[in-house]
């Protein structure tokens, strides 16, 4: 019970203390790991795991999905969203059909983007650090294969 306790306040310390490039990567992480159990409970033929853990995965697209600035964000928001969409509509068809294969491929999507994020959240403490105000190219580095951010 101590232990718990614990946990949410150390959880709820680090969400509240973080920056908004480090809140994404945090979403992206608590996505990834409910997809990963979900696909335990699919494993174990739990109907109710599974769509409990596939809901908080899909909460958490929507979450970030609702978070875009097109206005600011151009492009980069547009495809974003398009990706988001993608995955709610994968997810929702894996859920109903029990398809693990599915939930490996939206992991395997969100682990890119969560490294990009990573990156971008790098360059921006890196200027930061510098003392940088000019506009930063914050193009990830490395191909994210079909996925463009």
């Amino acid at each position: 019970m101590y232990t718990q306790l614990a946990q949410k306040r150390y959880v709820s310390t680090q969400i509240s203390t973080a920056d908004r490039l480090k809140l994404v990567v945090m979403l992206y992480e608590g996505a990834i790991s409910f997809l990963k159990q979900a696909k335990e409970k699919m494993a174990a033929k739990d109907a109710a795991g599974k769509g409990l853990f596939i809901n908080k995965t899909l909460d958490i697209i929507a979450e970030l999905n609702a978070s875009l600035n097109f206005k600011a964000g151009g492009e980069v928001a547009a495809n974003l969203s398009r990706i988001y969409n993608f995955m709610s509509g994968y997810l929702t068809r894996a859920n109903i059909n029990w398809e693990p294969q599915a939930v490996d491929e939206v992991i395997e999507m969100l682990s890119r983007l969560k490294e990009a994020w990573i990156e971008v959240n790098i360059k921006v403490k890196n200027c930061e650090a510098q003392g940088l105000d000019q506009e930063v190219d914050l193009t990830p580095r490395r191909h994210l294969g079909s996925i463009i951010v």
